[in-house]
């Protein structure tokens, strides 16, 4: 019986992707998992990943904080240091490329809502003005002290971090302006001094985008309640045609869409397949 409902949900889903004249792939931290990155699941899934952060006692609400850059700075460039490495090395999984493929034969194409800050779509192929990351980007520096509303690339930035401690061994990025230490333009836990600006501009392609499309469908891909940022958005502009794609919190109203549970890569080709 299970069965036969999840084929009703894959056929229902893949009627809404052949009829749709555009995309909006929602992501949260579940969809880079098949790409070998930690989602930080919970305080042990966030101390498998930094094991010396466990013996501090530090959680990822600890580390993903402002305050820590001023309090300890090699510390807290330590821990962006080394996601910063792991996501300029991570390669997408396939994932990413079946959803360009899906947007490809639609007319308005796809855009993305991710919260996200790892530039995984990016690297992926999907278009730079078609990426709304609303948690910032890693891949972008700001200063600490906020001299002025600029972000700058954090390509020049080669981080060296020792895996005993967590700390930074490299010289910390500075702000060009100001010489002050420079941080991740991420938005952070009780963040009042992010540098949004550029992801205001994104927000505003989105909504022009969304004011283009007539058919849309949203497939939303590992976001979890924890933060529901990227769930509730998908839920606000899904129009009863939301995908929801989630390993353990895959439910969603039916006013809303289908929830399928799996995994980002493997449920995702089911559904190519179904199409």
């Amino acid at each position: 019986m299970c069965a036969i409902r999840d084929n009703e949900k894959l056929e229902k889903a893949a009627g809404w992707l052949r009829e749709a004249d555009g995309l909006l792939i929602t992501a949260g931290a579940g969809m880079g998992v098949d790409s070998g990155l930690p989602d930080f699941r919970g305080q042990e899934g966030f101390w498998r990943a930094y094991p010396a952060l466990r013996r501090q006692g530090l959680s990822f609400e600890d580390m993903a904080n402002p305050a820590r850059f001023a309090h300890h700075p090699e510390l807290a460039w330590g821990f962006y240091g080394h996601r910063l490495r792991l996501y300029r090395d991570t390669v997408p999984h396939e994932g990413f490329a079946i959803l360009q493929r899906w947007a490809d034969r639609m007319t308005h194409g796809a855009f993305v809502f991710t919260s996200n800050v790892d530039g995984q779509f990016q690297k992926a192929g999907f278009q730079v003005h078609r990426v709304h990351e609303c948690h910032g980007s890693i891949h972008a520096l700001q200063c600490l002290e906020t001299c002025a509303d600029d972000t700058w690339s954090a390509t020049d930035f080669h981080p060296l971090v020792d895996e005993t401690t967590s700390e930074l061994e490299s010289p910390m990025p500075r702000c060009p302006r100001c010489g002050a230490l420079a941080r991740p333009n991420i938005l952070m836990f009780g963040d009042w001094g992010w540098v949004g600006l550029p992801y205001e501009k994104q927000q505003q392609r989105l909504a022009a985008w969304m004011s283009s499309v007539s058919k849309l469908v949203v497939v939303e891909v590992g976001a979890g309640k924890a933060i529901p940022t990227v769930r509730r958005f998908s839920e606000r502009f899904s129009a009863q045609r939301l995908i929801r794609i989630n390993l353990r919190e895959s439910s969603t109203k039916p006013s809303h869409g289908v929830g399928l549970e799996g995994a980002a890569v493997a449920t995702l080709k089911m559904l190519d397949a179904q199409l």
